[in-house]
């Protein structure tokens, strides 16, 4: 008989409550800080209070993940004897991974920790597949061979409509920020293996369409089979014009678009929109 595995991810992950519930997923909250108070993600803020924080002009930073509540969440589910599998965020983006390491260690389960290199739906499209897996009886080399394959046909680029939580955050001076705002400067950012980079720059939203087409046109031999949009307060109007443009008419892709995570809106900023694809081949890779 094989021993039972239980999934465990982090909350940057972009999942429908219904997939949560039908495939027994665990989610441990990670947390932001606003104005020097710690709000933990889903728990005593929501996605659309922090959009609200957002347009008030408070801007949030991320905290260290919480190593006691991994440890807590493995024991508790190792207790019965089951395996548990964590999938996290990019250690790129976060601390989370090394810290579900740490906590595996201190765990009395058998505990094996994948760093996703991924987030928000690229983490979802691991997750699901490993839940698919698991049903499937699959073992645990078998489901990291499956997510790394998955990693290798997912593509996450983010348009950037504004950048001051770029400023705030540090990740860019406060000079160069006051700059870039005086010529509304957008930027296009893709997450990479072991970086997040600055693609495309641009003047107007316009910079966006004309990125869409790109992506669209790279996929004429390459079907996209998932499309997400996950978002920080933008319009359904807009989303559906990039929609339109990335998916050909006949496309039977799955869509999905969300509001994202409090810990992905920290980093992009109001009306900020993840394009996140998962395709049929594998998409070229940076150097």
């Amino acid at each position: 008989m094989t021993t039972p595995i239980k999934i465990v991810t982090d909350s940057s992950v972009q999942l429908t409550p219904e997939e949560v519930k039908k495939n027994d997923i665990h989610i441990v909250p990670l947390s932001v800080e606003i104005e020097g108070k710690n709000y933990v993600d889903g728990e005593d803020i929501t996605r659309q209070e922090l959009i609200d924080n957002l347009r008030a002009g408070k801007y949030p930073k991320t905290s260290q993940p919480p190593l006691g509540k991994f440890v807590e969440l493995y024991d508790k589910l190792g207790a019965d004897g089951s395996e548990v599998l964590v999938i996290t965020i990019s250690d790129v983006l976060s601390g989370t991974f090394n810290t579900a390491q740490s906590a595996a260690e201190m765990s009395k389960a058998k505990v094996t920790v994948i760093n996703s290199k991924s987030t928000d739906r690229g983490l979802a499209f691991q997750v699901l597949g490993a839940a698919a897996d698991i049903a499937a009886g699959k073992t645990i080399a078998e489901i990291k061979q499956h997510c790394a394959d998955i990693y290798k046909r997912t593509r996450i680029n983010v348009l950037i409509d504004n950048l001051d939580c770029l400023v705030k955050g540090g990740r860019i001076s406060r000079f160069a920020g006051a700059v870039t705002k005086l010529i509304n400067l957008k930027v296009i950012v893709q997450l990479n293996n072991k970086s997040l980079d600055v693609i495309v720059k641009g003047r107007s939203r316009k910079t966006f369409l004309k990125f869409c087409q790109q992506v669209a046109a790279a996929h004429q031999n390459n079907k996209i089979l998932d499309l997400s949009l996950s978002h920080v307060g933008v319009d359904n109007e807009f989303l559906d014009r990039l929609k339109d443009i990335i998916l050909p008419t006949e496309s039977k892709a799955n869509y999905l678009a969300r509001l994202t995570s409090p810990i992905i809106m920290t980093h992009t900023g109001l009306n900020a929109v993840g394009i996140i694809t998962l395709s049929e081949k594998p998409e070229p890779q940076e150097a």
